[in-house]
């Protein structure tokens, strides 16, 4: 399932939340329920804003899934999995 990063102008916060490619996400309380985060001082109705260039995919959960068996996801190369 696809991540996808929002960022409400009202209060300056980002949060990262997981959802289908079909689902729109329009207010900071339909994102706080979303991401099971307190709403704080912020109205339910304000609006969020989907961050450009987000919508990656998360890898599989296992190296077996990736064909690297053991270690970390690069298998030491060094990137940033």
């Amino acid at each position: 399932m696809p991540t996808y990063d929002y960022v409400c102008p009202e209060n300056g916060r980002e949060l990262s939340v997981f959802h289908t490619m079909s689902e729109r996400i329009a207010t900071w309380g339909e994102l706080c329920d979303l991401a099971s985060t307190d709403l704080g001082e912020t109205a339910r109705t304000a609006s969020v804003e989907r961050r450009i260039g987000t919508g990656h995919v998360l890898p599989p959960r296992s190296n077996k899934d990736l064909g690297l068996g053991g270690g970390g996801c690069c298998s030491g190369t060094g990137c940033n999995c």
